[in-house]
């Protein structure tokens, strides 16, 4: 019996290479992560919405300088705001 996420086909894929070993692509949680979406999607409205909170995640990062950590910010918000900065100064 195969495990249902290489039966979805998120399976391992060949190297170029006959002698490297087979790249994963982290299958499995990628597996994990389809079929979440797939129950959250399928539930009522109301019990959807606070399931589809619990899925989310927010990485935080602080500078660190003269051995003190500095503010939390939000990873999203400030690969936002680079991505602004970035596309109003004409650069990618």
């Amino acid at each position: 019996m195969a495990f249902a996420w290489k039966a979805a086909g998120l399976t391992e894929r060949q190297a170029a290479n006959p002698y490297v070993r087979p790249i994963l692509n982290n299958s499995y949680n990628r597996y994990l992560a389809v079929a979440s979406r797939v129950v959250r999607r399928s539930l009522k409205e109301d019990k959807r919405i606070l399931a589809e909170r619990r899925g989310e995640s927010d990485l935080r990062f602080s500078k660190w300088s003269e051995g003190k950590q500095g503010d939390p910010k939000s990873l999203t918000e400030a690969n936002n705001a680079i991505a602004a900065q970035n596309a109003s100064s004409g650069s990618s």
